[in-house]
């Protein structure tokens, strides 16, 4: 730490905005800079932060079917990449049984994905006893049918982007966020837990569910949920004052449905790690302003600058850091910013499937639901 408070004041005798290249030689810095999906264009950016990273996405997309999914881990990246691997592809089996998406369809896929982690807790919590306090927050968001589905646990955010009456673009939140920060969010807390007086607690200047966690819904923090896997007790940083009597978090998602019309222009998919920096109508207007291959990566480089600004450093000095350290000046960082251009034609009719933090891609399994 004394190390890092050095770096700090060495790099704080200047600051100043880096230009639009700068960025590009950031070693944790992943990007897909602009492709083709079908029905649009996307871009997509992941900054790591931890090691390993916990942050985990993906795009999936064919004819007439497009979903991104944002998992932002916390507790070890066992949660986000079980997600990664489960979601989409219960998603995909329960709208086939149902005949297409729906809300009903999408809440018991996120049933399912938590029922099979709690069930990976349960055989691996023996040998690996912090897998009970590994979690991630879940943002999906499912273009189907010219319907867009924004699914949310925890404080990842989905905006869309439309022309406004003055033909400016304007910034709309599609997803609600659950964190203990939110007041609504304490108020539902304190309402669904009316005998516990310390089920938020401020801590440190920020609020937190039992003194322990922001986030009030996600999936995984399976010792927040079930008294089986109560943490031993010499796991400080995870120690609850009193037997757990019921969940304190919860697994259920908030979903918005949206029909997508012409004056929609663009989707924003990006974790806390993006908004913690950037405000909506800012990243909206960037993604109107500036050219569309890169802005992903732009965006990101936005949040570095200013998370590198707090520290009284500049992101140029921030990138050389090693891996290790960076997370002490920003939050693993994934954005994926979605083109609504229309019906697909051509090349774009190709199906594509891509990780982040990956630079593999292929066909994906989501076209089952184009037959649907």
């Amino acid at each position: 730490m004394a190390r890092l408070a050095s770096f700090c004041l060495r790099a704080a005798r200047r600051y100043s905005r880096m230009d639009e290249e700068e960025g590009e030689d950031d070693p944790l810095v992943w990007s897909r800079d602009l492709a083709s999906q079908p029905g649009g264009e996307f871009s997509f950016a992941v900054v790591q932060a931890n090691e390993p990273i916990e942050d985990q996405s993906q795009l999936e997309a064919c004819p007439g079917a497009t979903f991104v999914g944002i998992y932002d881990g916390h507790g070890g990246s066992e949660a986000s990449r079980f997600v990664s691997d489960h979601l989409l592809p219960h998603l995909i089996r329960l709208a086939r049984e149902e005949g297409g998406v729906s809300e009903g369809v999408i809440r018991r896929a996120f049933y399912e994905t938590e029922e099979g982690f709690m069930g990976v807790v349960r055989r691996a919590r023996g040998m690996r006893p912090l897998i009970a306090a590994a979690g991630s927050c879940c943002l999906a968001g499912i273009i189907w049918k010219g319907t867009l589905y924004a699914a949310n646990l925890g404080d990842s955010r989905a905006v869309v982007g439309r022309v406004g009456r003055s033909n400016g673009i304007v910034a709309e939140q599609l997803t609600e966020e659950h964190n203990a920060g939110v007041d609504s969010v304490r108020r539902e807390l304190v309402a669904a837990h009316p005998d516990d007086s310390h089920i938020v607690v401020l801590k440190h200047g920020v609020w937190r569910i039992k003194g322990i966690i922001q986030v009030s819904r996600s999936i995984g923090d399976a010792y927040l949920k079930r008294g089986e896997f109560r943490m031993d007790p010499a796991y400080h940083r995870f120690r609850l004052p009193e037997p757990l009597r019921r969940p304190v978090i919860s697994a259920e998602p908030s979903i918005s449905t949206k029909v997508l019309s012409p004056q929609d222009k663009f989707l924003i998919f990006a974790s806390d790690g993006l908004w913690e920096h950037v405000t909506n109508q800012e990243a909206a207007e960037m993604v109107h302003s500036h050219p569309r291959s890169g802005i992903a990566r732009r965006l990101a480089r936005r949040a570095l600058e200013r998370a590198a600004r707090k520290r009284k450093a500049r992101y140029e000095d921030v990138k050389k850091v090693k891996k290790e350290a960076r997370r002490f000046f920003h939050d693993d960082i994934t954005v994926v910013v979605v083109f609504l251009d229309g019906e697909p034609t051509g090349e774009e009719k190709a199906q594509i499937s891509v990780r982040g933090f990956s630079d593999s891609s292929g066909s994906s399994n989501f076209s089952l639901l184009a037959q649907i």
